[in-house]
């Protein structure tokens, strides 16, 4: 089981704060995990080939390449800043997202 010390060292690293039921709920559920994975690791798994993927499904995406739907230009960048409810000059405002 863990103790309330190693519970509280990974709390830190979560960087979350724990009321003490808590870290008696989570030294209990994470002790519970880590003798499951313990569990696992008594296996023999000698000779078992590794399964990567399960469901047969394939990678469908496409590459990424410049397609030229939309051809920026002076016309179309107008059009596309002309629509933001905040502009200035050539570039669309927007508010800070970074607290000063």
């Amino acid at each position: 089981m863990l103790t309330e010390k190693e519970v509280e060292h990974i709390a830190q690293l979560a960087r979350i704060k724990l009321t003490e039921k808590e870290k008696d709920k989570f030294k209990r559920e994470l002790s519970s995990i880590l003798d499951f994975v313990k569990k696992l690791n008594e296996l023999d798994t000698e000779g078992v080939e590794p399964l990567y993927q399960t469901t047969g499904i394939i990678n469908a995406l496409r590459s990424d390449e410049h397609r030229k739907d939309f051809e920026m230009n002076e016309d179309l960048n107008e059009k596309l800043i002309g629509q933001a409810p905040h502009k200035e000059n050539r570039f669309i405002k927007v508010g800070s997202v970074l607290k000063k």
